[in-house]
């Protein structure tokens, strides 16, 4: 059994994948090719966005949005402890500061009263409020209207980590339409995924798209050598973008697969975890489904067992950031960060796939409910 299944996947794209990469040969365009300036178009009309801008990866996604925002020196950043080191270590290389919220037990995203308290903690510690990263961790997106109404209020942008949520619903709104600028990944594991890096942006502002395509290809002006700005290399292989096309088009049939697993699977384990209630108003992409085991030797129990009926599992994430020793001095909300470290100690994912068949499925649960 997979953890995530992508070679049902691709047995079911293969041929048509084949024919995208042949065009790609056949061309030989294979940075930023056609196939790139069409996929961006038909991100940005999937999830309703003005601009899809694409990139080499997720990490440098969120990078590239705070560079456009002109983030820098003196400028507080603030990204909830309990994600992937990939929404905190891009803050310090535009030379702005990390500032660590905690997290909403229910959402495992990012607390708007922690987000306050963080706010008033950085101006105290001469940080200027500059933007706020929110997390759509699991594939849920975060509590965007609070979030959105704390960063208004203290004039920061808000740049919206989707690398786990693109294609979720928050109250008639799809992710990527929900920040400032909100960033994918297309790394492999991901819902939507390439097979290699690849990563993209969206954003209403014209300016701010403009000011990220230029970032993306070295700062580029008007064309490849008149760099009017400090850029980076980041751009999209033109094959991956192919491979992009053909899985978009099966997208929303995946999610509306993932919703029927992560029904089965809250209906039968809800009594005995933890398991993510989602209001009727918030649809999860579900690219983890996890779990919450009462304590620590709970979880090392259900590890113990899952492994003995060779049922993958992983643990997102084992430590909060705020606890490894790269971001253990960076400033936090100063109520701690209890919630990040109780989902650190006690969560566990499970496979999760649109092609988890039914009788792996059951199989997974009644390795739950026995323990």
């Amino acid at each position: 059994m997979q953890f995530i299944d992508l070679a049902a996947q691709q047995a079911r794209l293969r041929s048509r994948i084949d024919e995208r990469i042949a065009r790609v040969l056949d061309h030989g365009i294979y940075i930023m090719g056609p196939e790139v300036g069409e996929l961006e178009e038909r991100l940005a009309t999937f999830c309703g966005a003005s601009h899809c801008i694409s990139c080499a990866n997720g990490t440098d996604a969120l990078q590239l949005a705070l560079m456009a925002l002109g983030t820098g020196p003196g400028d507080a950043v603030f990204v909830p402890s309990f994600t992937f080191a990939a929404t905190a270590e891009v803050v310090p290389f535009v030379g702005a500061t990390p500032v660590f919220t905690d997290i909403d037990l229910e959402s495992y995203t990012m607390s708007p009263d922690s987000l306050e308290r963080a706010v008033r903690h950085a101006r105290r510690e001469g940080l200027r409020p500059a933007a706020v990263m929110p997390v759509d961790l699991f594939g849920r997106p975060a509590d965007y209207d609070a979030l959105s109404a704390v960063a208004a209020r203290e004039g920061m942008k808000v740049v919206a980590d989707s690398a786990q949520g693109w294609g979720a619903t928050y109250r008639g709104r799809m992710t990527g339409t929900l920040g400032t600028i909100t960033t994918t990944s297309f790394f492999p594991a991901k819902p939507l995924g390439c097979y290699g890096d690849g990563g993209a942006m969206f954003t209403e502002d014209a300016d701010l798209a403009a000011a990220l395509d230029s970032f993306r290809i070295h700062g580029k002006g008007r064309e490849k050598y008149d760099n009017v700005r400090i850029g980076m290399n980041s751009r999209l292989d033109t094959i991956q973008a192919a491979i992009l096309l053909e899985k978009l088009q099966i997208y929303a049939e995946e999610s509306e697969a993932r919703q029927a697993v992560a029904a089965r699977y809250t209906a039968a384990l809800s009594e005995n975890f933890v398991a993510p209630k989602m209001p009727r108003d918030i649809l999860s992409i579900w690219a983890q489904y996890t779990l919450l085991a009462r304590d620590a030797e709970r979880r090392n129990s259900v590890l113990a067992a899952l492994r003995s009926a060779d049922i993958p599992a992983v643990i997102y994430y084992p430590r909060p950031l705020h606890r490894l020793p790269a971001y253990e001095d960076f400033p936090r909300d100063p109520h701690g960060l209890a919630a990040s470290e109780l989902a650190a100690s006690c969560v566990f994912s499970v496979p999760m796939s649109p092609y988890l068949q039914s009788d792996d499925q059951d199989r997974i649960i009644s390795v739950l409910q026995a323990v």
